[in-house]
C-alpha cells in the first residue's frame, strides 16, 4: 500500500517485507495545458517540467547537481532519465515523464542529502498543470515492482501561482537513510535559485 505523502512527514526506507529499500526511483508525471479558445475549440500547450537531484555534503554545501544538462553524478550513484519537453499531449499514459534513480548504497561518503526539486522550465504556473505528481517506488524507470510513497501535486492548491518547488529531501541518519516530504513551493524561479532555497531552509 502507497503512503500518501503530507507535507513535513518523515518516512524511513522499509519495504512492506521488512528490508531496507537500498535503491529508489523519484518519477514525475503531467500533462499539457488545455486552452479553450474564444470560439469554443481547445488547444494543447506543451508543459516542460524538470525534476532535479542535488547532492549536499554534511556542511550543506551542493556537491554535484543531477538535472536534465547533467544526467548522472560522478560515480553513477544517481541517473536523471533525461529531459521531458512536452509532458503527456494527449492525456495520461501512467507512464512518468522524468525518472530520477537514486542507489544509496554507492552515494559518496560525504553525501549526508539528497534533495529532489520540481521547476517549471517556461514559468508555466503549477496550478494551471493537469495530473501533476511524484512517486517513490523500488524498480527501475521502465519497470515498477512497489511504489512505497506518493506526493499529488495537481490537486494542492498551494501550489497555484509557483513554478518551482522542493518536493522533499533524503538524509542519512545513524547510517540509515530516511525522507522529509517537504512538498513546499517556493518563490524561485530558476533551478539556481531552488539550490541555494534548500541549502537554506530544508536542510
Amino acid at each position: 500500500m502507497a503512503i500518501n505523502l503530507q507535507k513535513g512527514q518523515r518516512i524511513n526506507l522499509t519495504k512492506e517485507n521488512g528490508t531496507t529499500l537500498s535503491q529508489a526511483c523519484v518519477g514525475i508525471n503531467w500533462g499539457a495545458i488545455e486552452k479553450k479558445s474564444f470560439f469554443g475549440g481547445v488547444s494543447k500547450e506543451a508543459v516542460d517540467l524538470d525534476g532535479s537531484c542535488i547532492l549536499y555534503d554534511a556542511n550543506k554545501n551542493a556537491t554535484e547537481v543531477i538535472y536534465f544538462g547533467n544526467l548522472k553524478s560522478k560515480n553513477g550513484s544517481v541517473k536523471h532519465s533525461g529531459d521531458d519537453l512536452t509532458g503527456d499531449v494527449n492525456g495520461d499514459d501512467g507512464l512518468d515523464n522524468e525518472v530520477i534513480t537514486i542507489d544509496f548504497n554507492n552515494l559518496d561518503a560525504n553525501v549526508e542529502h539528497v534533495a529532489l526539486v520540481l521547476n517549471s522550465y517556461k514559468g508555466q504556473d503549477f496550478g494551471t498543470i493537469p495530473f501533476a505528481s511524484i512517486r517513490i517506488y523500488e524498480g527501475t524507470p521502465t519497470s515498477v515492482r512497489e511504489v512505497f510513497a506518493k506526493y499529488d501535486i495537481a490537486n494542492d492548491k498551494s501550489f497555484n501561482g509557483h513554478v518551482a518547488m522542493v518536493m522533499g529531501v533524503f538524509y542519512r541518519r545513524n547510517n540509515e537513510w530516511k525522507f522529509n516530504a517537504i512538498g513546499d513551493p517556493t518563490a524561485d524561479r530558476k533551478l539556481e535559485q531552488t539550490i541555494q532555497t534548500v541549502q537554506q531552509k530544508y536542510l
